[in-house]
C-alpha cells in the first residue's frame, strides 16, 4: 500500500507570501478542514508529522479520533527558504528567482535550503518509515517524496491543503 501523504489544512497567512519553516497556525475554518480529512481518510496503524503546528494540531486531530499516537519527525519539516521566509513572492528580487528557476535542485539564493537538500532529508526520514504510516506533512516533503519515488508527477504533484494521496515509500 505505501505511505499515505497528507497535507496540513489551511494555514493563516495572507495569498502570495512564500513561507516554509515559518510555524505559521491554521486558518478559522480548520476544524471543518480537519472533520473532512478524517473523513477521507484510509485508517494506518501509524501517525507520524512534521513538527510545524500546522502539521501537528492534524495530526494530533486525527489521532485522538483513531485512538493513537502521533510520532513527531523534524525531518517531515517544510523546506527552509531562507530570508524568502514570509515575503511576498512578488517581492522577492527576479534575479534571484531566475538563479533558483535555473539550477533548481541546487540553487540556494535565499540563503535556506536547497531543493536537493530538502529531497535528500525527506528521503533519508522516509526511509525508517512501514509501509501503511500516515504522514502528515507539508507540500515541498510531499513534492519531494513523490520525485523520489518516481510518481508520475514527481516535483509538479499538487496536493491541496486537508487533501491526501499515496506513494511508494
Amino acid at each position: 500500500m505505501g505511505l499515505t501523504f497528507l497535507r496540513h489544512t489551511t494555514p493563516d497567512v495572507a495569498k502570495g507570501i512564500c513561507y516554509g519553516m515559518t510555524d505559521l497556525g491554521l486558518a478559522e475554518n480548520c476544524e471543518a478542514e480537519f472533520a473532512a480529512a478524517v473523513k477521507s481518510l484510509p485508517k494506518s496503524p501509524k501517525i507520524v508529522c512534521s513538527p510545524l503546528q500546522r502539521c501537528k494540531q492534524l495530526a494530533l486531530h486525527i489521532a485522538g479520533h483513531w485512538g493513537m499516537a502521533v510520532d513527531v519527525v523534524d525531518g517531515l519539516r517544510e523546506m527552509d527558504f531562507g530570508r524568502w521566509e514570509m515575503v511576498p513572492w512578488n517581492d522577492i528580487p527576479r534575479a534571484e528567482l531566475d538563479e533558483w528557476a535555473a539550477d533548481f535542485m541546487d540553487a540556494n539564493p535565499h540563503g535556506g535550503e536547497s531543493v536537493r537538500q530538502l529531497s535528500d532529508r525527506v528521503k533519508m526520514t522516509l526511509g525508517g518509515f512501514a509501509d501503511d504510516t500516515l504522514v502528515v506533512t507539508h507540500s515541498g516533503v510531499i513534492r519531494a517524496a513523490a520525485a523520489i519515488s518516481d510518481h508520475p508527477y514527481g516535483w509538479e504533484i499538487d496536493v491541496k491543503f486537508g487533501r491526501w494521496v499515496q506513494m511508494a515509500g
